[in-house]
């Protein structure tokens, strides 16, 4: 029997690009159209071509382009026509017919105290709003959706001219109406109960669900429509949007398709989950949290000792799915509570064939808890880890040798500190002698040491270092120890490594030569 379908609006291109300190340029928007349409999404909002000249420039470059989008449709954004103007004399309206999108998403009021207040005209000149703005869109060719703006509390209010709202936009020619929890304040009962009776009373038209996650509740509501009879949602990737947020894509669709059996996009692209997630994330230029469920670098990972091996003999025991059915991948931390198994391991990951009872592993066990009692954290370090259990194999040669490093700071009489680092390197007796100026010692050390080392190993001009942690472990006043933790990537995978000192410039020194080493070492040794 064939998967009942819930249809994807991605609206990651308009309204993730609310959320505060995102800003896409047209570049970024292509970016995030083509992995979108690889992970097979219904729809696509890119923007409203009226608003801003970015969307304008969009649209025009994707007419240009035409690229294929295989099922995926692109929608143009905006509102109904305005009051005393008829639609074809309405710019708005203009502007989203010359996006040359195939279906139009236009949103409009629902609630009799915002058309009287915002709109400040009657109720049945919002619906003929509605219905004529509808009327004339399918007249040009366009099939249309429509966002009914603040539903829930609209239905609240006068639950009769809500539906009533919505029966505008079926009369008009409207394929989906879609119910719009904007303030992102409804609980998942009311959102199922208010979304049922709209089934009831609407048949005829398809309902969708648009959630904002304001009392964290964006993906429990869109379950709560879906199971209520709903069958369009709208969402954005790693939930990005205004204020808290909209429902997250990431975990809305492994739900309905993993869980409750619905298909939301191909089955062979669910791999592809947390691959468009982490890319998004990057191009988004925000962090992606650890915890992230089913796309976070900790969604799969085990770290107490009864856990791993529990994992290790039936991963259903601390697993609710297969983590490469959405693309991430397993991992097991080391720490101080890690067991044998656990080390056993990541240790097979670099050396496939080792036994159990084998030295090594009793040996990098020993080795990483006594690190780790130094102030080695190793659980949010995987490379660092990685690069320890190939030292204690005796399979890690360094990829240079520091013959000279020199960090000066400098605080002019106005203006910021700036930092410049002096530094030498031997590789295969080859000699290389640079230096770099950065924002701050770390930052100047980071660019000196790429760029001396790219010089013998190019493939690290794709290395960036995207987050800097440091955290005092004890109270020694200035003779503290630290422990820094870097995040790198280049641009498909993203590792951590760790440093450890009493001079947070050595311990941050010790984590950048890591990351670099590590990107080096997974080349060398065929490490995915």
């Amino acid at each position: 029997m064939a998967k009942p379908v819930v249809e994807i609006l991605d609206t990651t291109l308009r309204d993730g690009a609310q959320m505060e300190g995102v800003s896409f340029s047209v570049n970024d928007k292509f970016q995030i159209l083509d992995n979108l349409v690889t992970i097979g999404v219904r729809y696509i909002e890119a923007g409203n071509p009226g608003s801003n000249p970015k969307d304008r420039e969009f649209f025009t470059k994707f007419n240009e382009k035409r690229p294929v989008m295989d099922q995926t449709e692109l929608v143009a954004f905006g509102p109904t026509k305005r009051k005393g103007i008829k639609p074809e004399d309405d710019t708005g309206l203009a502007d989203l017919l010359s996006a040359q999108t195939s279906t139009i998403v236009i949103f409009g009021k629902t609630w009799d105290l915002e058309v009287r207040d915002i709109l400040r005209c009657t109720n049945e000149e919002n619906k003929a709003l509605i219905r004529e703005t509808t009327e004339y869109l399918r007249s040009q060719g366009r099939d249309v959706i429509f966002d009914a703006e603040h539903f829930f509390e609209a239905y609240r209010a006068n639950p009769d001219y809500a539906v009533a709202c919505l029966k505008a936009a079926q009369d008009g020619g409207a394929l989906c109406a879609v119910l719009c929890d904007t303030n992102g304040a409804t609980m998942p009962d009311e959102v199922g109960a208010v979304t049922a009776a709209v089934v009831q009373a609407l048949p005829g038209i398809q309902i969708g669900i648009h959630c904002h996650n304001d009392s964290g509740m964006a993906v429990a509501n869109s379950q709560a429509a879906v199971l209520a009879g709903a069958t369009h949602v709208q969402g954005t990737f790693n939930g990005i949007g205004e204020r808290c947020g909209n429902a997250n894509l990431s975990t809305i669709i492994p739900n309905l398709q993993l869980k409750y059996g619905h298909s939301c996009i191909p089955d062979d692209r669910m791999e592809l989950l947390t691959p468009v997630a982490r890319t998004i994330a990057e191009i988004t230029n925000i962090q992606l949290p650890n915890g992230e469920p089913y796309v976070g670098s900790s969604a799969f990972s085990h770290k107490a000792g009864m856990h791993v091996d529990g994992v290790k003999k039936n991963p259903k025991t601390f697993e609710h799915i297969e983590p490469t059915s959405v693309g991430n991948a397993r991992r097991f931390l080391l720490s101080e509570i890690s067991g044998r198994s656990a080390v056993l391991d990541i240790i097979r990951r670099i050396k496939p064939d080792i036994s159990r009872d084998a030295p090594e592993v009793a040996r990098v066990l020993h080795t990483m808890k006594d690190l780790e009692h130094q102030g080695y954290h190793f659980e949010g370090a995987e490379a660092s880890q990685e690069l320890l259990v190939c030292k204690e194999l005796g399979l890690y040669q360094p990829f240079f040798t520091l013959e000279k490093l020199r960090i000066t700071i400098e605080q002019p009489q106005v203006g910021a500190f700036s930092a410049f680092t002096y530094i030498k390197i031997l590789v295969d007796g080859v000699e290389e002698v640079t230096a770099a100026e950065g924002e701050g010692p770390v930052n100047a050390m980071d660019r000196a040491l790429k760029k001396a080392m790219e010089v013998f190993y190019p493939e690290l001009t794709q290395v960036r270092l995207t987050d800097f942690k440091v955290r005092v472990l004890n109270q020694e006043a200035t003779a503290s120890t630290v422990r820094t933790l870097i995040e790198s990537t280049d641009g498909i995978r993203t590792w951590h490594t760790i440093g450890v000192s009493t001079d947070i410039l050595e311990a941050s020194w010790l984590a950048l030569v890591d990351s670099l080493e590590y990107k080096l070492m997974c080349q060398q040794l065929g490490l995915t």
